[in-house]
């Protein structure tokens, strides 16, 4: 009878031990599932998402082409085998939205009359490294004087008329990219130059001023984010065509851009040079695009509709008139992406919040698609805790971070996990988004959106031609950056409170 009491007692504190050491022994099997599902992360499965992206099957993935088409389905066929619920239209991982697109075909040509003797001799520029033809420009061909223009603007507003004084009908007009003031030397005064730095705007001014063509001094690159127009030839240049442009002129021509730049004057004139431009493009108006959107549900009932995004733009320029790979421009971005929706959605770990996965279709096309799904968002603005943008980020051996610095304590949560799990170096940097809306990511600050869109750098990169290849991809940083944000959506999704609107 006596006994009793003490096998109670006993018991009791066999119990109590067991459960008081129970939450370190599930913290310690918590943190030994995290590292066996972050070891998962792959850059070898990582670096084959790339290749196969960035391979002649998806023809540059150009937004709108059947290119772009079967890579979107191939995005999403991943998603569906890893058991990622779709969240597009009508219960799909597809997102549609309309865009027209041009495709450029080979036959070419930017050439230079010289004259020789008592005739003329045509210097052809090679495609890719001196010239791209213009990824919207008309198909036909325009032989004419060029007319060096300056910036190609008219702002009455600001005493400013590159056009003033010169006749460009019929001609080629010679233009520099972007305005005479910059950003980082007088932000108000840019704001006043800023809606004259868009390409598109260059392209009409040119137009609206009668120019035959248009050769622009944005170097050797394809860009398809302007408007077609049937009647108007132009295309991209470099250093080559600019230099043999102002041979014999008396003119120098980085004298003459550093002369608008201090002045805030046009310097525009004759240049006496006669090239011409040929290009051959075919106009699509009924192409159909569409972002590839696929959801991770969170698991608590109160905090599954706050919504962690993460984003990577799939297209780029196609064929023009060669493939152009962007093995870097973003096939590393979305495979990154694949790598965390991947092991996100293998992890034992539950999370409480929800995390979706979107990959956007035309962003080199004017940032079209991030700015379709704000306007048609599958998750309301209000509900989105945050985004992480994936932008560029497979060639070098370090990562940067837009708008790291404008939101101190998101930044922290990638921050920690690349101390605790990578070691890799990371620099943050404020985005003052007082330039042209080039990324996805300044759609989603704009939008009010806590964001910040990461990209590699530190070792030789080609943007927007046929060399960015999967020969310059380091598979090393994509599985870095893939593991910091697995880490780091992890310990927000799993927050009780979390609000980086701050």
């Amino acid at each position: 009878m006596h006994k009793k009491p003490f096998l109670w007692i006993f018991l009791f504190l066999f119990l109590f031990n067991f459960n008081s050491s129970a939450p370190g022994q599930v913290a310690e099997s918590s943190e030994e599932q995290l590292l066996n599902n972050l070891h998962q992360i792959s850059s070898n499965e990582i670096f084959e998402y790339v290749k196969e992206l960035a391979s002649e099957k998806f023809a540059g993935r150009l937004t709108g082409t059947p290119g772009f088409d079967a890579a979107a389905h191939w995005v999403a066929g991943h998603f569906k085998d890893w058991g990622i619920s779709p969240l597009g239209d009508n219960n799909t991982f597809f997102q549609n939205f309309p865009i027209p697109y041009t495709l450029v075909f080979r036959g070419c040509e930017v050439s230079l009359q010289i004259p020789y003797k008592e005739g003329v001799i045509k210097k052809q520029y090679h495609f890719d490294d001196e010239f791209i033809p213009g990824s919207t420009s008309g198909s036909g061909e325009v032989t004419a004087e060029v007319i060096y223009a300056g910036y190609g603007i008219t702002a009455p507003e600001l005493g400013y008329d590159d056009y003033k004084g010169i006749d460009v009908k019929g001609k080629i007009v010679l233009i520099e990219r972007e305005v005479p003031v910059s950003p980082a030397d007088d932000a108000a005064r840019f704001k006043k130059w800023r809606p004259y730095s868009f390409h598109q705007y260059k392209l009409k001014n040119a137009v609206k001023h009668g120019a035959g063509g248009m050769l622009y001094n944005y170097g050797p690159i394809g860009n398809p984010n302007n408007a077609y127009d049937e009647n108007f030839i132009y295309s991209h240049v470099g250093k080559v065509v600019v230099a043999d442009i102002f041979t014999g002129t008396s003119k120098n021509h980085k004298d003459v851009v550093t002369k608008i730049k201090e002045k805030l004057k046009p310097n525009s004139f004759a240049t006496g040079k006669i090239v011409t431009i040929k290009n051959v493009t075919e106009y699509h108006p009924e192409g159909m695009g569409a972002n590839v959107l696929g959801m991770i549900e969170g698991r608590d009932p109160k905090l599954k509709d706050e919504v962690i995004m993460v984003g990577a733009h799939l297209d780029h320029l196609g064929v023009s008139p060669e493939l152009m790979p962007g093995a870097n421009d973003n096939a590393s971005g979305v495979a990154t992406l694949m790598g965390i929706a991947k092991a996100l959605s293998a992890a034992s770990i539950p999370l409480k919040r929800s995390v979706l996965f979107i990959c956007f279709g035309a962003e080199e096309q004017a940032v079209i698609g991030s700015k379709y799904y704000l306007r048609h968002a599958k998750v309301p603005v209000r509900k989105t805790v945050c985004f992480f943008n994936l932008d560029g980020v497979g060639n070098g051996d370090k990562i940067s971070a837009a708008a790291g610095k404008n939101f101190p304590e998101l930044w922290r949560y990638a921050e920690q996990a690349n101390e605790k799990y990578v070691h890799r170096i990371l620099r943050p940097s404020y985005f003052a988004n007082l330039a042209r809306p080039r990324l996805d990511a300044a759609r989603f600050l704009r939008a009010g959106i806590p964001s910040i869109s990461f990209s590699a750098y530190g070792t030789q990169s080609f943007y927007h031609n046929t060399k960015d290849t999967i020969a310059l991809i380091t598979p090393e940083v994509m599985e870095d950056l893939a593991k910091i944000l697995f880490q780091a959506i992890i310990n927000i999704a799993d927050r009780d409170s979390v609000n980086f609107r701050k």
